[in-house]
């Protein structure tokens, strides 16, 4: 027989098992978690190479075309036929003769005023996204913007020089700060901030690229940095 403690405990409720319906739309939210990833790259790697086919192929000569030998239209075969144009392209234009001649076509794009202005810009674009050099940005930062009390991620670009830094009204480091745009990283603001206002983060540029790009939503550093291991304290003789 139950005692009468025992008859007036309340039993633990049972767990709450999900049903049919709900495991099938946990799956499914899995599913598309793991596929849209995959399928959005496939996808966007082909659109590109159809892309670039359609600019590169019209300049082939019909008797050279891929689909004269093969009998059906490959999608790519344009992109391989730019790559090796870039290649040669690239090892003309690191002689003697080919500097010579891109210097000549540059003085020749210097005398048209709309031209010159729009290829001026494009060269400087190409020439920072491309650039194997290893300038890049330094370090993941916080600003307070676009007013006091609202921080934003930023990544610093370098120190301030020559007329702006000298224009700056600050005495202290200024640093030279690029502000990105979510989702769209590429696009931004670049600002000029002193040292003493920036707050230096932890995480990686990649990192807080990723925290950007996602809009808050992957915080790739939740762990703290690891700190350096310390010496082991010498015992005392």
């Amino acid at each position: 027989m139950k005692s009468e403690t025992d008859a007036d405990t309340p039993e633990a409720p049972r767990p709450h098992r999900p049903g049919m319906l709900a495991k099938l739309r946990s799956n499914f939210l899995t599913g598309i978690v793991i596929i849209a990833p995959i399928g959005l790259t496939l996808y966007l790697v082909w659109w590109a190479a159809g892309l670039i086919d359609g600019w590169v192929l019209p300049w082939v000569p019909q008797q050279y075309q891929p689909s004269q030998y093969i009998g059906f239209d490959v999608r790519g075969i344009g992109v391989l036929i730019f790559l090796v144009f870039a290649v040669i392209v690239g090892w003309i234009g690191k002689g003697l003769i080919g500097r010579s001649f891109i210097h000549w076509g540059e003085r020749l794009v210097d005398r048209m005023p709309v031209v010159r202005s729009l290829y001026s810009g494009l060269k400087q674009i190409a020439e920072t996204v491309l650039s194997q050099s290893d300038k890049n940005f330094e370090k993941a930062c916080l600003v307070e913007y676009p007013r006091r009390g609202i921080w934003a991620i930023a990544f610093v670009s370098t120190d301030a020089k020559h007329e702006l830094r000298a224009k700056v009204p600050v005495e202290e480091r200024v640093l030279s700060v690029f502000l990105p745009t979510t989702p769209n990283p590429t696009s931004g603001f670049l600002l000029f901030v002193p040292a003493k206002d920036v707050i230096f983060l932890d995480m990686s540029v990649e990192d807080a690229a990723k925290l950007v790009i996602s809009a808050g939503l992957v915080y790739p550093n939740g762990k703290a940095p690891k700190k350096p291991p310390q010496p082991a304290p010498v015992a005392a003789q």
